[in-house]
């Protein structure tokens, strides 16, 4: 295993292209309204006072407003949502709110840093790009949420609709506020019908529904985010949506990544831990190509195949210890399969550990297709193999890492390898169940 130059968890990815953002061609001025262009054919840059909305409504297209430290409180506005997101009819009406919204315009919001300006959204959506062609937030933290009372509402910091939006070096959190009669709460990232989505190097920590989500006809990249703690799943991705999940942390969910429908998902060098069900699943008709993750600690099953039209690829995972909790949604074991598996070879991966076996519902796969049951040798705070480790070199074959040897097994190996040590936090799981936040 060669020695690789060092990129964190949390940084930009050099694996990544991403829409070309506005250059901001000069300091920031707190509080200024002053518009400010480098030509007459380029788009502005404006200095938000704090009443961001209106500044978003008399924004020209293409235009960046920049945001300096300090919170700004939206006014919320209810409407009727016209479509579901999640209903099995799309057109099924119902009644949300929005805190900020972008709509029928290009637009980039950046912010003096996540931790120095607060949006505090006081709605459902909570930063709602509508039809905004494309742009992004960047900078900000998204707080505040309130959950709208319908249960048909997607509601989360951020909603997408028809709409090429990139949202990078956010902290969206503490979005709690939901009404004891409903299961569904605020989630993170909500891409709807027609969105593309970059979600870049952001922290969503302590929501209270999924972490991010995909419906109908979205598509994103879902790369190097920290999402921790809430309720459904981590990344969930449903009905015809695709994406690609690179190299994220997903813990102290109801569940992990999934992939549910018709979707087709690219789930690759992620850390999916302490999660009260399953780790990883794929259901419906998706395609899920599951490759280089570690899947470690979850309450029931570390990787579930459910359903016999499922298909995809399991390889070079880790899937150690899970199964620490009573059964819930699957089985205490590494793999649980309900699907066909021919349909989703399993290969190179290596499972430890696990509290009721390895394989279940299906023929044990110890030793066959290169699967081992061995301890992996690995430093236990960062997970790097250690001299010695069978996660060393002994990947699928098809995949090598980035230095053109063959993969190693685990997050460190693989063309989206991890490049530094990640540490993974030992605090105990918690049952987001029964919590209200």
């Amino acid at each position: 295993m060669a020695v690789r130059p060092a990129i964190a968890i949390g940084t930009a990815s050099p694996f990544r292209e991403v829409p070309m953002k506005p250059k901001l061609l000069i300091p920031i001025v707190a509080s200024s309204t002053l518009l400010l262009t480098a030509n007459p054919c380029t788009a502005g840059i404006r200095y938000v006072g704090k009443n961001l909305q209106s500044f978003i409504d008399t924004a020209k297209p293409g235009d960046t407003l920049r945001l300096a430290v300090g919170a700004f409180e939206a006014t919320p506005v209810t409407f009727i949502d016209s479509l579901c997101g999640n209903c099995q009819e799309p057109k099924t009406r119902h009644q949300a709110s929005y805190g900020f919204r972008i709509k029928d315009k290009s637009l980039w919001i950046v912010g003096a840093g996540p931790d120095k300006t607060v949006l505090v959204t006081k709605a459902g959506y909570g930063v709602f790009f509508d039809n905004a062609a494309e742009g992004g937030i960047r900078g900000v933290s998204i707080t505040g949420g309130i959950r709208d009372t319908s249960g048909l509402a997607t509601d989360a910091g951020i909603v997408v609709r028809n709409s090429r939006i990139t949202v990078e070096n956010c902290w969206i959190r503490d979005n709690t506020q939901y009404p004891e009669s409903l299961i569904v709460g605020i989630g993170g990232v909500m891409g709807r019908e027609g969105a593309e989505l970059y979600v870049i190097n952001n922290k969503i920590t302590n929501n209270t529904w999924d972490g991010v989500a995909l419906y109908r006809g979205a598509t994103a990249t879902i790369a190097d985010n920290i999402i921790h703690q809430g309720r459904g799943a981590g990344v969930g991705i449903t009905w015809d949506a695709t994406a690609t999940v690179l190299r994220n942390q997903v813990s102290q969910f109801w569940k992990g990544i999934g992939s549910f429908g018709a979707t087709r998902v690219i789930c690759k060098n992620n850390v999916v831990y302490h999660c009260l069900g399953w780790g990883i699943i794929a259901t419906g008709t998706s395609y899920m190509d599951c490759a280089n993750n570690l899947i470690f600690r979850n309450g029931n099953c570390g990787f579930g195949l459910w359903g016999p039209d499922v298909h995809g690829r399991l390889t070079n995972n880790v899937i150690v210890l899970n199964g620490w909790r009573d059964e819930w949604v699957c089985p205490r074991v590494g793999v649980w399969n309900l699907g066909h598996p021919l349909l989703t070879p399993m290969s190179y991966n290596v499972l430890w550990e696990n509290v009721q076996g390895d394989w279940r519902d299906m023929p044990d796969y110890t030793n066959e297709f290169n699967n081992v049951h061995v301890d992996p040798l690995w430093d236990t705070l960062t997970f790097v193999p250690q001299p010695g480790s069978p996660l060393i070199d002994n990947g699928n074959p098809e995949l090598t890492d980035p230095d053109g040897t063959r993969s190693d097994i685990g997050i460190y190996g693989g063309p989206q390898a991890f490049r530094k040590p990640v540490p993974i936090p030992r605090t105990a799981p918690v049952d987001t169940r029964k919590k209200k936040n």
